[in-house]
């Protein structure tokens, strides 16, 4: 591309991990060990933070008219973990992406990659793109729905071994939404680089307009299984098929 960049600012799921993974793996993952995973630790103080989130959350959606069902606080505890499955189901059958789901979540593949349960999942030119951005001085951050600790656990647990070396930082919806350009003015602040000199590459094209409207320097990810790009959007960004294509 004609543009210099200093850092690279990487979306997951259809970018650097196959759609697949997340969709038929990691979600039905949580789905099936959902139920154990509450009773085995119930007492624990980091799942009752997260709970007292989902709590929280529940209430505002209640006042907005999202749903009626009310995750329990103080119930029997059969009753309040079938209270807290039912909201989680909820929330993944309607692909909500609020931060206490996304903490549940994280905690569930926590425990599964520390069990073996789990491999996350990385296009094969990601790694020797990592390796090739950082020595050559440029630095690689993430940016994705999932939260930070679910990005750390994929990238640590790889298929291709642990690639956490290569990475500098990473950032979850709690910066923002994913397709606003505020979001990307925050990361790039963050980073403390000028967005102009960092390089955005996602799947989703109202991402990509976002970034570009942030200043950021923007490609869009052909992957097997993402979506078809339109015309205007192949028109308007760069297209790459493997990030071997970028050194």
């Amino acid at each position: 591309m004609s543009g210099q960049y200093r850092a690279v600012l990487l979306d997951i799921e259809g970018t650097t991990t196959s759609i697949s993974f997340v969709k038929d793996v990691l979600f039905p993952f949580v789905r099936q060990q959902l139920r154990e995973y509450l009773s085995s630790n119930w007492d624990s103080p980091e799942l009752n933070d997260v709970l007292d989130g989902l709590r929280l959350q529940n209430e505002t959606d209640i006042k907005d008219g999202e749903t009626k069902e009310t995750v329990l606080r103080n119930g029997t505890k059969e009753a309040e973990i079938e209270s807290v499955i039912s909201n989680v189901l909820w929330q993944m059958d309607n692909d909500r992406k609020t931060g206490s789901l996304k903490r549940l979540q994280g905690l569930i593949y926590r425990h599964a990659y520390a069990q073996g349960l789990l491999k996350g999942h990385v296009y094969d030119d990601v790694p020797n793109a990592l390796r090739a951005w950082t020595e050559s001085g440029k630095r690689v951050f993430i940016y994705s729905s999932g939260s930070v600790e679910a990005q750390k656990l994929l990238f640590e647990h790889s298929t291709h071994s642990d690639l956490c070396t290569f990475i500098s930082g990473y950032f979850d919806t709690a910066i923002g939404a994913k397709g606003e350009s505020d979001s990307y003015r925050a990361i790039s602040e963050s980073i403390g680089m000028k967005p102009e000199s960092v390089l955005f590459i996602t799947d989703i094209p109202k991402e990509a307009y976002a970034a570009k409207t942030a200043g950021l320097q923007a490609i869009l990810s052909i992957r097997p299984e993402n979506a078809v790009l339109a015309q205007k959007d192949i028109d308007t960004f760069k297209t790459i098929y493997s990030f071997l294509e970028l050194y």
